[in-house]
């Protein structure tokens, strides 16, 4: 038994928000590949159940499953106490998970930007927030927070996403200055255009 609880102790262990699709759900599958055991959390549940169950199978790692809307204020403490609850400590976290409204700022729902602000900016603090100082003293981890090339400068049409990116990129980078020689790396990761279902309501 002493033997199975150190083995299961020495499993990495991963998060991926945003897993059930695109970019985060290729992340889901690149850590896989690297026998990281796997937290995927998005909204839709059947999608997740379903790469999950596709992913344990083929890479032989451990995958949970959490449905959970991130536009929703209390989901990244109610994601911490689950972890805490089954005793999985994460080596690395992807803050992947993205939303966007299309449109002229002046003319689009407010609640859609405060829901965009909310996902790609408060839940991706928090999170952050909540699990690096565990690493910090554990020294060891890595925190992946997707931002974009819309990083770089304004978007009219889409004002807000882009202004959240930038924020993004901002955070990341003086998160890992204060990181340096701690044994965790934060790093922001900026594609450009990808075709991916987040893309629609353009």
């Amino acid at each position: 038994a002493a033997g199975e609880s150190g083995a299961a102790s020495a499993r990495r262990r991963a998060l991926v928000t945003g897993a059930s699709s695109g970019i985060g759900e290729e992340f889901a599958r690149q850590l896989a590949k690297k026998r990281y055991d796997l937290v995927l959390v998005a909204r839709q549940r059947e999608r997740l159940e379903s790469i999950g169950r596709g992913l344990a199978e083929e890479y032989g790692v451990r995958v949970s499953v959490l449905p959970m809307d991130l536009a929703d204020p209390s989901a990244p403490a109610e994601l911490s106490r689950e972890l805490a609850g089954r005793e999985i400590v994460l080596d690395v976290l992807v803050n992947n998970a993205g939303i966007g409204v299309y449109g002229f700022f002046a003319e689009t729902p407010l609640e859609r930007e405060l829901e965009t602000l909310q996902v790609n900016v408060v839940a991706l603090t928090h999170l952050t927030k909540l699990f690096l100082p565990g690493m910090l003293a554990r020294r060891r981890g890595r925190i992946l927070n997707v931002a974009s090339t819309a990083a770089f400068q304004p978007g009219p049409i889409m004002a807000v996403y882009y202004a959240t990116k930038a924020y993004v990129l901002s955070l990341s980078e003086a998160l890992a200055n204060e990181c340096a020689g701690a044994g965790v790396t934060v790093t922001a990761l900026c594609p450009g255009f990808v075709d991916t279902p987040m893309t629609e309501f353009i």
